[in-house]
């Protein structure tokens, strides 16, 4: 699940991707927005298979892409009542997360796979133009560097954070951040040194790049596996988790007591997650209870 992240006069437009539960296995893509009363749909596309991840682009406040169960990914424009525009196959198993380059001079999409690589897009261009081997295991999270063009990161099964360059197809990094399978990933956008970890032992591990020796924060309280992490674009140390716990939490690494917030309005797992870039401290999640909700946490709601 992702906020609108470009265009500023519709800053409570959202989508999310949803794995259909029916014995079709198809997914839909819905287009939603918040308005004073309720959460409007605007518009939906269905897939002929589950849909894992979904990103907007940077220059086109219509298009987006998303990644499914059967190792394509989808180019949408939500203009359109139909799609998608186009459709990429080269993953051969399910791509499980699909991220657009934030740096400005660039267009390019890096998704990663059940098939263990990570492949470089240029939208424009009607194939990859790189993949990335190295894991071991199950690609879980791709995400580009918000600070240095060409860089992104992957969490995987294999229990290892890597760090990639797109000039060079062998991994910069190897970070063995955890003894379990690591879900979820994010770039702090205050740092560009700092990453953070979520995964199924129900930690959360903050990461220098520049010393890796060990973790600079370890976050505990989540007593399930760790589906999202993201931080926030507002405060440098503050960051959002949600869990297969039904719960989400809010952090402040910097603070001798880091859990500042739990929210708890979800019965099945929790499994999206995102922070609004334009509406200070608002907050978008889902679960598999079929319920998104918007919010903003007490803790946010006052500066931290």
């Amino acid at each position: 699940m992702l906020f609108h992240l470009v265009l500023p006069t519709c800053d409570a437009c959202f989508v999310i991707s949803i794995v259909s539960i029916s014995n079709s296995g198809c997914g839909t893509l819905a287009v939603l927005e918040q308005n004073e009363a309720e959460i409007v749909l605007l518009r939906s596309f269905d897939w002929n298979d589950g849909l894992f991840d979904v990103t907007w682009s940077e220059n086109n406040e219509h298009v987006l892409i998303t990644s499914s169960g059967d190792g394509s990914l989808q180019i949408w424009d939500t203009a359109k009542t139909k799609g998608p525009l186009q459709v990429y196959k080269e993953h051969t198993q399910e791509v499980f997360s699909v991220d657009w380059s934030q740096t400005r001079g660039e267009q390019l999409v890096v998704s990663g796979s059940c098939d263990q690589t990570a492949k470089l897009w240029d939208p424009a261009v009607g194939k990859s133009l790189c993949t990335f081997k190295g894991h071991e295991a199950v690609i879980y999270s791709t995400i580009w560097s918000p600070h240095i063009p060409g860089c992104f990161a992957s969490a995987s099964g294999d229990q290892t954070l890597r760090v990639w360059d797109v000039k060079a197809p062998k991994v910069n990094l190897v970070i063995p951040a955890h003894q379990a399978e690591i879900l979820s990933c994010d770039w702090c956008k205050y740092d560009e040194n700092l990453l953070v970890t979520g995964a199924v032992d129900c930690s959360l591990k903050g990461w220098d790049l520049r010393n890796i020796r060990q973790p600079v924060f370890i976050l505990l309280g989540h007593t399930y596996a760790i589906r999202r992490v993201k931080f926030s674009p507002f405060h440098a140390t503050l960051l959002a988790s949600c869990s297969y716990d039904f719960t989400v939490r809010f952090w402040d690494f910097s603070k001798p007591n880091p859990l500042l917030e739990t929210v708890e309005h979800h019965t099945e797992f929790t499994c999206g997650l995102d922070l609004s870039l334009h509406n200070r401290g608002q907050v978008v999640d889902c679960a598999w209870d079929e319920l998104v909700k918007i919010y903003t946490p007490s803790c946010l709601a006052v500066p931290v």
